[in-house]
Order: structure tokens, then C-alpha cells, then sequence
């Protein structure tokens, strides 16, 4: 993140969720075909401020620190400080929730497994049984919004969420039979009430894909130490996410359809493109309990991905990219990490830019 100081001030954006989420039904005729791989947006300027930047303005922030303090303001520094000693810290410790396959509401075929168990918890798991090495999954929303995965056909259980509430969901297994063309393998409806609305968003699936063992959840209980407040987490997470790891070019202009995130080796290379980014921040945010949504859908004429997350007393923040302290704009950690503030605002404008197609 690229930040002055903690007490910035940017023009706040926060969107209504019901007008943006895919989940809305607004979208839902945009879902009608596969998505792409999502690349990064293209804002109208590029600046080389990243992580020097951030290290400047860090040390202009002491200083201006120190100034405040010569001239007589020391007293409600140390109040401040005080403040902060007193507030009680949260547990940084992980909370990883494990998808199962319990086996207690099993629909299968010859072609396929599908495991509607604990579709209270928000998602299902699937596993595809045949040889057909094009495989993919769609999911028909309540709202008749259209999700397509592509199944890897290792015959291992995979795990989808289930994103827009409650409902009925149909889920389709696609075999390819010749060019771009499917046809329905197996077929089941599933009548869901999800009992916590937040845990589709708190468990991995195959777009936010990790363990209690992945290096995000290492990462985010280092991250999380001495915080007191879950807006602390997402700042400091922000913060690291987008002054250590750069974009990568050379993968956004040949990267496939079909790609998928792989969170510990993009932690380990320092280097993505806006799915990487948004997958890692939400596993990081997800494992410390904070319910995050991978969100895909179109930045100007760029298809692209982001993140929105839930704070409580505050909801679910759309639309965030810098903090004054109390509040945030667009979570967009790709355009954070490699824009300047002045372009980072400039493309942003209203919100318009951003248009959620699906929700994960």
C-alpha cells in the first residue's frame, strides 16, 4: 500500500454490495459464458512509487512525528500511545476452517461425485470420475447467475462455495465433445440454508485455495501479532501484500485460461498478477477469522480481480485502497502495489469503474 501516513485523507468509496456483488442478480446475464483468467486493470498512469515510496513517506511521517512533539503536542502523542497500550489485543491465531466430504448427501453418476454434505457451511465438494481430460463444473445461482470452473480430473475432491445465499443450486458436470462444445455428464439441484453467511467467504475453495499448513497462514499470524482490531489486520496484510510482491508481466501476457492461483509459490517468487494478489490476501484474511470475498468482474475494459471483506460495525467494505485511520477505499491490491496514489485516485474516480461479475 502505497501510504503517506495513517492519517491521509482520500476521497472514501464505499459501494453498496447489493448493487455490486455479483450475487445481485443485476449480473446475472453477464455470467452466461466462462470467465477468463483475469489480468490486471490498466489505470491511466503508471508511477514508480512502490515500496521506496512507502519507505519515504514512512520516514516524513516520523519526522513530522517528531516535529508535533517539539512544538508542544507530545501530550496527546502519549495519549494516543496510551490509548493503544490500553485497547485489548486480538488472538492472531489462525483459524483455518477444512472442507469435507462427509458423505451424508452423496449425488453421484458414473462420471461424477458430487457431495452436498455440508452445504449449510456454504460450499460442496466435487470430484470428477471419468477420463475426459476438458472437464468443467457450472454452478447455477438462486439468481441464475452462472459460475464455470474447470475441474482438474485428478480424481480428488475439489471445493466450490456456494456464494449467494440461500436457495436452490444447480450443479452441472460438462464434458467436452469437440472444440467449445459440452455436454452435460451429470446433473443435481441442491435446496441450500446456509446457517453463516460469512463462511462461504471464511473456508478455501479452488480460487482461494490453502491449508493450515500454507505460508499465508504462517504469514497472517505474523502479520496479526499485537493487533488489536480486525481493520489493524487488513492494514498491516494490505500493507505487506502490496509493497511485497510486484506484478508480473511476462505471466499476465501468457497466462492461460483455466489458471489457477497458487498462493505459496506466489509468496515465495514475490512476483503475480491480480488473481495471485487477490487470492493470497484473501487466504491471509480468511485463516485470521475476517470474511473475505475474491471477487472477478471487469476494471474499465480489463477483466480483472479484487477483494472486498467484512468488518464488523462496518459491513462488508467493497471498495478499498488506502486508510485515514478510520476508514478505507477500493481493496484493489494489484493497482495499489503498482500505481501512485495520484493515478490510483485519478483511475478510481466514483467507483465506476468497477463492475463485480462473480463472487468467490
Amino acid at each position: 500500500m502505497i501510504r503517506k501516513s495513517m492519517s491521509v485523507f482520500l476521497c472514501i468509496i464505499f459501494l453498496s454490495s447489493a448493487l455490486l456483488c455479483g450475487c445481485s442478480g443485476e449480473n446475472a446475464a453477464a455470467g452466461n459464458s466462462p470467465a477468463d483468467t483475469p489480468v490486471a486493470a490498466s489505470p491511466p498512469a503508471k508511477a514508480s512509487e512502490t515500496a521506496k515510496a512507502d519507505a519515504s513517506a514512512s520516514g516524513s511521517a516520523s519526522k513530522e512525528s517528531s516535529s508535533s512533539t517539539k512544538s508542544g503536542t507530545s501530550s496527546k502523542s502519549s495519549k494516543s500511545t496510551d490509548a493503544k497500550k490500553s485497547a485489548k489485543t486480538r488472538s492472531n491465531k489462525p483459524n483455518v476452517l477444512t472442507p469435507e466430504a462427509s458423505g451424508t448427501d452423496v449425488r453421484q453418476n458414473d462420471f461424477a461425485i458430487i457431495d452436498v454434505s455440508n452445504a449449510s457451511e456454504g460450499y460442496f465438494m466435487t470430484q470428477y470420475l471419468g477420463s475426459n481430460p476438458k472437464v468443467k463444473l457450472r454452478v447455477i445461482t438462486p439468481n441464475e447467475l452462472e459460475y464455470f470452473y474447470l475441474l482438474s480430473g485428478l480424481n480428488v475432491y475439489e471445493t466450490f462455495p456456494l456464494p449467494c445465499g440461500d436457495g436452490t443450486y444447480e450443479l452441472q458436470i460438462l464434458e467436452n465433445i469437440s472444440g467449445d462444445r459440452y455436454a452435460v455428464a451429470f446433473s443435481t439441484s441442491v435446496e441450500v440454508t446456509i446457517t453463516d453467511k460469512f463462511k462461504p467467504f471464511l473456508y478455501p475453495n479452488q480460487y482461494v485455495n490453502f491449508d493450515k499448513d500454507c505460508q499465508a497462514v504462517k504469514l497472517g499470524k505474523e502479520l496479526a501479532e499485537g493487533l488489536t482490531s480486525d481493520l489493524e489486520v487488513i492494514e498491516s496484510v494490505y500493507h505487506y501484500i502490496t509493497t511485497k510482491i510486484t506484478y508480473d508481466d511476462e505471466k499476465a501476457a501468457t497466462v492461460v485460461y483455466g489458471y489457477l492461483p497458487d498462493i505459496d509459490d506466489t509468496l515465495r517468487t514475490g512476483t503475480g498478477i491480480c488473481f495471485d494478489y487477490a487470492s493470497v490476501m484473501s487466504a491471509i484474511l480468511r485463516s485470521q477469522g475476517i470474511p473475505t470475498k475474491l471477487e472477478v468482474g471487469y476494471s474499465g475494459e480489463a477483466y480483472h480481480a479484487w477483494i472486498s471483506t467484512f468488518v464488523k460495525d462496518v459491513g462488508w467494505i467493497d471498495k478499498i485502497i488506502e486508510f485515514d485511520g478510520k476508514e478505507w477505499t477500493l481493496m484493489d491490491p494489484t493497482l495499489a502495489a503498482n500505481n501512485s496514489n495520484a493515478a490510483v485516485e485519478k483511475y478510481i474516480g466514483d467507483g465506476s469503474n468497477y463492475v463485480v461479475k462473480f463472487s468467490y
